[in-house]
C-alpha cells in the first residue's frame, strides 16, 4: 500500500542506492518479509518449495 501510495515504481529508478536504503530503513513496510539468511543462501519471501530446498526438509 506504501509502495503504490508513494509511487514508488516511478522513483526507484531515478534513487541514488543510499537513498533506497534510506527509504527501507525507514519504513519496514517496504520490505518483503519472511527472510530466511542462512551462510549460503538468503531467501526473500515465502516459496514453500525454493525453502524447503534451502532447509533441506
Amino acid at each position: 500500500m506504501i509502495y503504490r501510495a508513494e509511487q514508488l515504481k516511478d522513483k526507484l529508478p531515478t534513487l541514488s542506492e543510499e537513498e533506497k536504503v534510506a527509504l527501507l530503513a525507514t519504513n519496514g513496510m517496504l520490505v518483503k518479509r519472511p527472510i530466511l539468511i542462512l551462510d549460503d543462501i538468503v531467501l526473500v519471501g515465502f516459496k514453500e518449495a525454493e525453502w524447503k530446498e534451502a532447509l533441506k526438509l
